[in-house]
C-alpha cells in the first residue's frame, strides 16, 4: 500500500528524506513557506568533509557511510531530474603547523587504513600553486572529502523529486506521518516541547570568489574552508557565531575573506562575487537529531547537523525512511531527540 508522507523543510535533510521515501514508493509532499534552500542549505561553501579517522564512533561511521554513498546518490538525482549538483570528490589539503601536529597527522594516517577503507589520510609535501601556507612545508591530504554546490544541489533534488511525482510547495495540508527538517526554527520548537534548550541557531557567513581552481582539492586551514567549484568560483567560510546582530548580516565576512587570502595566496586578488549570511541549526550534541518527536505521535525529526548536514544527509534519510515507512528503528542512541 502506498503511504502518504509530509516533510516540513526543504533543506538538504528534508529534500533527501523526500527523495529516499519516493524511491521506496511513498507519496511525498515537501512544505517550506520560504522555499527550497532558504536556510543553511543555501550557503555558498559546500564542503563535504569528514571528521578525522580517530576516536571512532557510531556517528563517524554514519558520516563515512554517507560520504561513501554520495557519488551514486548525486548521479541518480541528476539523472532523474536533469539538475547538476556540482558534486565531485576532490579531496582536501590541511597545513601541518609544527612537530606535534605532524605526529598527530601520522597517527591518524595509520588509523585511516582501518576506518576509511578505500580512502587515504596521508602526509605529503605541500604542492606548489594551489596549497595552504604551511610552516612545515607539509600538508595532510585526504581523498574522502568531496564538494557540492549547495544552491545547485538543492535545485537538483527539487527537480528530481518533482520528476518522480513528489511535490515541493509553500503550503499544503499534512497527510500521513510528518517529518520535521526545519533547521534552526525546528530546534526552537523542540526546545519548547522539551522545556530545555535542545539546540540553537548559529550564525554563519560565507563568500564566493571568482577564481577557477576547477577540481583541485579544497583547503581547510585557520578554521575556514576554501572550496573550488566547477563554475569557476571558490567558496569561503564560514563563521560560527553564537552571539550576533541581525542588523549587521555579514559584518564579519571581510575578515573571513582576508584570512582566506592570507592562508591561500593563490586567491589573494580574486574578486568577491557573492556574499551569504544565515542561521545554521546546532543541536547541543553537535550531532544530528533523528527519530520520533517525543510526545507527538506521528511526528518525526531530522535536524541539527551542525556543519555536517551535507556530509550525513544520505545516511540520515535512510534511517528516517526505515523508521517511518518500515517501522524498523536503527537510529543510534546518541541521535535520538529524546
Amino acid at each position: 500500500m502506498t503511504s502518504d508522507v509530509t516533510i516540513r523543510g526543504a533543506g538538504i535533510y528534508g529534500l533527501t528524506v523526500a527523495w529516499e521515501m519516493l524511491r521506496r514508493g511513498a507519496r511525498v509532499t515537501v512544505i517550506d513557506p520560504a522555499g527550497p534552500g532558504a536556510g543553511a542549505s543555501g550557503n555558498l561553501v559546500g564542503a563535504m568533509a569528514p571528521h578525522a579517522p580517530e576516536a571512532w564512533s557510531e556517528i563517524k561511521a554514519l558520516q563515512f557511510e554517507s560520504l561513501s554513498a554520495a557519488p551514486a546518490f548525486w548521479a541518480e538525482v541528476s539523472q532523474a531530474g536533469g539538475g547538476d549538483p556540482g558534486y565531485a570528490r576532490t579531496g582536501r589539503l590541511q597545513p601541518i603547523a609544527d612537530a606535534a601536529a605532524l605526529d598527530r597527522a601520522r597517527e591518524r594516517a595509520g588509523l585511516s587504513g582501518t576506518h576509511w577503507p578505500g580512502f587515504a589520510w596521508e602526509v605529503v609535501d605541500a604542492p606548489s600553486g594551489w596549497a595552504p601556507v604551511s610552516a612545515t612545508g607539509l600538508v595532510i591530504r585526504d581523498t574522502l572529502t568531496a564538494r557540492v554546490d549547495p544552491p545547485r544541489a538543492v535545485e537538483a533534488l527539487v527537480r528530481a523529486i518533482r520528476a518522480e511525482g513528489g511535490a515541493v510547495v509553500a503550503d499544503a495540508p499534512e497527510r500521513g506521518p510528518v517529518i520535521h527538517a526545519t533547521g534552526a526554527a525546528g530546534l526552537a520548537a523542540l526546545s519548547r516541547t522539551a522545556g530545555r534548550e535542545v539546540g540553537r541557531p548559529i550564525k554563519g557567513q560565507a563568500a564566493r570568489l571568482a577564481f577557477d581552481a576547477a577540481d583541485l582539492p579544497q583547503i581547510f586551514a585557520d578554521g575556514l574552508h576554501v572550496v573550488p567549484h566547477a563554475d569557476g568560483t571558490v567558496g569561503i567560510g564560514s563563521t560560527s557565531e553564537r552571539d550576533f546582530d541581525h542588523d549587521a548580516p555579514d559584518s564579519l565576512l571581510d575578515d573571513v575573506i582576508a584570512r582566506a587570502r592570507t592562508m591561500v595566496p593563490a586567491i589573494a586578488d580574486a574578486p568577491v562575487v557573492a556574499r551569504w549570511a544565515g542561521m545554521r541549526p546546532r543541536a547541543r550534541s553537535r550531532q544530528p537529531l533523528v527519530g520520533a518527536w517525543p510526545g507527538r505521535p506521528g511526528h518525526f525529526v531530522a535536524n541539527g547537523a551542525f556543519k555536517i548536514g551535507f556530509g550525513t544527509h544520505i545516511a540520515v534519510a535512510q534511517l528516517v525512511a526505515d523508521l517511518v515507512l518500515e517501522g524498523h528503528d536503527t537510529v543510534p542512541a546518541p541521535l535520538r531527540p529524546g
